[in-house]
């Protein structure tokens, strides 16, 4: 042991393995500063270079965060603990309001069209990695919505894409600018990849622009921003914002830009990418939230560079994605399956429903797009306490943030009429106890 620092060992590999131990012990606390490189070599008895050796590791698996001159220390959430684990347990008889999930009902039946999938000849190795009609479907759609020409790669969801993006042009210490609020597993992966997380505030509109010229001005070297149906806040750009942020992108050429459609199917906002502006960038589509989250697929475009990366590191891990999935998507898609129209109308009520009936209680709250509602609230630990004894299990804040100011976010996928005026009332008590608290 060393002291008050918990750590020991000789070789890289053993002072990092020793940081980790009582990081997840408790020992060394979030936000704990470690001793600096060569104080920490001469009491270990070490080369300053084996110190600085293990803190590159421990940074690359998102356990530290260094900030230059004022040192490294201890990430307030270590990336080995997903940020999903900050949710709540649901207990029986409780509402489940928290797990973001879409209406199971407003799912399309997969058993047809995988049936018809499978009954193909056998994909063999060697054969495309990408199903022709998906890919024309998809340049379809990308062209119909302004997205600029470019590769069709397929990847097992967004956040596998964004991973494989940031990978093929990122090194580890390299801040990427990211929405706060903001999606939770974004903002796990960013530091678990060994990058640092810039935070850019939004507004119903999206990411606001000064914000954005901030992050880039200070060193980002990549922004990922969501088009459509942000998670948590629902936030959507206009054309008015995304001309603005191009703006900003126009300045800072360099910045790889990474655009998230998960809205795609069931938001009938329409689309303002940004794409195109900076040398390099990608756009993901999901069909999790509209089709199916067990489909695990996504489509990706961009410039040819970086698609070339990520489709190389692919080849060299799993390879492809299941083309009979593929098939499945496609005929999905070809077939209209879903009505994006009416699945968004039926969201857009639900939010609408429950916004309204917390408006007439003097709560504010957010939900322009999408699957969610965010309340801001003055103590967020107290408002969910509350709402779970209430018989609500809402989302604490504290999952998709950063430095944003505190809140709870309400799934209301499958919230139905009778329950606006409860919930809404529940949320306003919630929200008073804890303006009281908040002052005591």
């Amino acid at each position: 042991m060393l002291g008050e620092y918990p750590i020991e060992g000789r070789g890289a590999a053993e002072i990092s393995a020793s940081v980790e131990r009582a990081v997840a012990a408790g020992e060394l606390e979030p936000g704990q500063l470690l001793p600096p490189l060569r104080e920490l070599a001469a009491r270990l008895g070490v080369n300053p270079n084996t110190v600085a050796a293990a803190y590159r590791i421990l940074r690359e698996r998102g356990v530290i965060e260094t900030d230059g001159r004022r040192g490294s220390r201890v990430r307030h959430k270590p990336a080995t603990t997903g940020r999903e684990e900050l949710g709540v347990d649901v207990p029986e008889g409780v509402r489940d309001m928290a797990a973001g999930n879409p209406d199971p009902a407003l799912l399309p039946s997969l058993a047809a069209v995988f049936a018809r999938a499978a009954d193909r000849e056998p994909v063999l190795y060697g054969d495309e990695p990408v199903e022709p009609e998906l890919a024309r479907l998809t340049r379809a759609e990308l062209d119909a919505g302004g997205v600029p020409a470019g590769p069709i790669v397929v990847t097992s969801g967004s956040l596998d894409a964004i991973e494989r993006v940031l990978a093929a042009h990122l090194k580890p210490g390299d801040a990427v600018a990211v929405e706060d609020p903001g999606w939770g597993g974004l903002l796990d992966l960013v530091p678990a990849l060994g990058l640092r997380t810039l935070p850019v505030a939004l507004d119903d509109d999206g990411p606001l622009p000064d914000h954005v010229d901030r992050a880039l001005e200070a060193g980002a070297r990549a922004l990922v921003v969501t088009d459509r149906a942000q998670n948590p806040t629902g936030a959507a750009l206009t054309a008015v914002r995304a001309r603005a942020l191009r703006s900003v992108l126009r300045r800072h050429p360099a910045t790889l830009l990474i655009e998230d459609d998960h809205g795609h199917g069931f938001v009938d906002l329409p689309l303002h990418p940004l794409a195109g502006v900076t040398h390099h960038w990608a756009f993901v589509r999901s069909a999790a939230k509209a089709y199916g989250p067990d489909l695990r697929l996504a489509v990706l475009t961009g410039d040819e560079v970086t698609l070339d990366r990520v489709r190389g590191r692919q080849r060299l891990g799993p390879g492809w994605v299941s083309r009979i999935t593929q098939r499945a998507v496609a005929r999905l898609w070809a077939d209209g399956a879903v009505d994006p129209a009416e699945v968004a109308a039926a969201y857009g009520r639900r939010r609408g429903a429950l916004i309204d009936a917390l408006a007439r209680r003097g709560v504010t709250a957010y939900g322009r797009s999408g699957l969610n509602v965010w309340i801001p609230v003055p103590d967020e630990t107290a408002a969910v306490a509350r709402l779970l004894h209430a018989g609500w299990a809402v989302a604490p804040g504290a999952r998709f943030r950063l430095s944003a100011p505190p809140g709870i976010r309400v799934t209301v996928s499958t919230l139905t009429e009778a329950e606006s005026e409860p919930l809404a009332e529940a949320i306003a008590a919630a929200v008073r106890v804890a303006s009281v608290r908040s002052y005591v």
